[in-house]
């Protein structure tokens, strides 16, 4: 009994088989397909990320301009992936950041998405692993309508409180609406984490370390008036990580200047599928 117990745990972490007589049952589990190990050195690798660019503030009053492919902003090297946010002149801004995102390189409607990480410290500073989906298909507008998953977000002036967020056209923050969870992670700045969700037809839960501490349940399967604007997560995602600075949101107490260079460390991002 014990071996077969042991089996079946294996299967479910790992995707191992047991044995049914003498033919093996594949039991479901999470399959890996696409991942970044990050274990290469220069710009993040053009066949998984692309760049958002720009310094117009990025709809939350932000000060940063997201560069493309420049190295003081985003990097690779000792098996980890650098993004730095950096206190400069530059194209009208104060300070610099990237931007990185899988858009147009790779996309999912549902997964396990891990990203193992350790982030910035510093008042102003606002990093974010998080999706959005690749195209309108519901509404009059992009967004909120078709949806925003933030797998993390993390804000400098709320040092080791750890944000999972959704946003919907019924459920956003603007509306003051928006569901999400928080958890703290007392050395989320000096120690690395994996931040995860596993998002399925029926929810989508928040990880750290494997400790989940939210659930977003899809009222459509419950709700007879629920529809898109509840649950638009049917759709393709793609991944975004960033370091903003300011803002909305994360400069809510002010910048300090002299938090930066600040840094948002990564050391690997890993996508899985449910495999029946």
């Amino acid at each position: 009994m014990m071996q077969r117990v042991a089996f079946i745990l294996c299967s479910l972490l790992f995707g191992c088989s047991i044995l049914d007589g003498d033919q093996p049952i594949r039991l479901p589990h999470w399959e890996l397909v696409w991942s970044d190990e990050f274990d290469y050195n220069g710009l993040p690798d053009p066949a998984k990320w692309d760049y958002d660019v720009g310094g117009h503030g990025w709809g939350n009053q932000e000060l940063q301009y997201y560069t493309r492919a420049r190295i003081e902003n985003a990097r690779v090297g000792g098996g980890v992936l650098i993004i730095e946010a950096r206190r400069e002149s530059y194209e009208g801004r104060e300070y610099t950041s990237a931007r990185l995102v899988t858009r147009g390189k790779a996309s999912w409607t549902y997964g396990r998405f891990e990203i193992r990480a350790r982030l910035p410290s510093g008042r102003g500073t606002w990093p974010a692993i998080w999706m959005l989906p690749d195209r309108q298909t519901y509404g009059s507008a992009y967004w909120p309508d078709n949806g925003e998953i933030d797998i993390m977000e993390h804000v400098g002036f709320n040092p080791d409180v750890v944000h999972g967020t959704v946003h919907t056209k019924a459920y956003n923050h603007l509306l003051g609406t928006q569901r999400g969870g928080s958890i703290r992670v007392p050395t989320a700045r000096t120690d690395f984490h994996v931040y995860a969700i596993e998002w399925t037809p029926e929810e989508i839960r928040w990880f750290v370390d494997d400790s989940l501490y939210y659930r977003f349940p899809n009222e459509r399967l419950t709700n007879p008036e629920a529809d898109w604007r509840h649950w638009p997560f049917d759709q393709p995602f793609h991944l975004i990580m960033n370091i903003a600075v300011g803002g909305t949101w994360g400069g809510q107490q002010g910048v300090d200047p002299e938090a930066f260079p600040a840094q948002l460390v990564v050391d690997y991002v890993r996508v899985y599928r449910w495999v029946e």
